[in-house]
């Protein structure tokens, strides 16, 4: 952790080292857990992770994975569930309006957008009319529905393609677009990681957070840190990957990716078990 560069993530990891049990640590899961796959089904958290979040849990006031994925989802790919050390671990699913806790293993969270049934059924027209249609991933997620496009020969033009076409999409249901890594989410509005975040460290009463994250729906996130940083709560930033620019100029510590970031979490567990 010598490597952070700002004196706001200096002051950040201090305070999370001074008082490990006012600090929450939250984690995003595809890219900064778990490294990107092809097939998103097929995406697992690293060997080390659940090792490194169940020494430091205890130690902290609380871990949270804040995530675009269905709450169960997350958990089943993460095998978080039943892991002694991670008894109150919460995954906040679908950008926080679903909420999973260890404690209980129940899920809670409103009633689906209607939006969302729409665009189910219009998306493979509105893939088609583009030529996509056998080029495109498209993952469920109950609240939301992602189009994939790595799979394409073209992952980049077939992602701008799809953005004007897919946000038209969203538009006409009450819905919006959550840009990512060759992946286009559309999903209800008025929700999203900075949200969830605020929300979460305000309940815990948390004096200090350190976020994760890798890709752009984790900038509302930084952003959420940031604001809290000016209310008083001291704020660690961490990029997993240099893959996205935007993300990465707000870092306050930068990490190769997946594996590096549970070495950060070990690292966090060893220093805070002495303090």
């Amino acid at each position: 952790m010598d490597a952070i560069r700002t004196a706001a993530g200096r002051d950040g990891l201090a305070a999370i080292v001074a008082r490990p049990s006012r600090a929450v640590i939250a984690l995003d899961f595809d890219g900064t857990l778990a490294p990107i796959v092809p097939d998103p089904e097929q995406a697992r958290a690293d060997p080390g992770a659940v090792p490194a979040l169940a020494a430091l849990a205890p130690r902290v006031a609380s871990v949270a994975v804040v995530t675009g994925r269905p709450a169960v989802v997350a958990v089943r790919l993460g095998e978080f569930a039943e892991v002694p050390g991670l008894e109150h671990l919460v995954v906040l699913g679908h950008y926080g309006a679903e909420r999973w806790d260890a404690v209980t293993g129940t899920v809670h969270a409103p009633a689906p957008h209607p939006g969302v049934a729409s665009v189910r059924s219009e998306l493979p027209g509105v893939l088609a009319a583009a030529g996509l249609w056998h080029d495109t991933y498209v993952e469920e997620k109950g609240r939301a529905v992602a189009v994939h496009t790595r799979r394409a020969a073209d992952p980049q033009g077939a992602f701008e393609a799809l953005k004007e076409p897919l946000s038209d999409l969203a538009a006409r249901h009450g819905l919006v677009v959550e840009p990512g890594r060759m992946v286009l989410e559309l999903r209800p509005p008025g929700v999203d990681k900075g949200v969830a975040l605020t929300e979460y460290v305000r309940e815990v009463g948390a004096e200090s957070v350190l976020y994760a994250g890798d890709d752009l729906g984790d900038l509302p996130a930084f952003a959420a840190v940031e604001k809290l940083r000016s209310d008083g709560v001291a704020g660690l930033l961490v990029c997993s990957g240099a893959g996205v620019p935007e993300l990465a100029s707000r870092a306050d510590l930068t990490v190769s990716g997946p594996a590096e970031v549970v070495a950060l979490l070990s690292d966090l567990s060893r220093t805070v078990a002495t303090t």
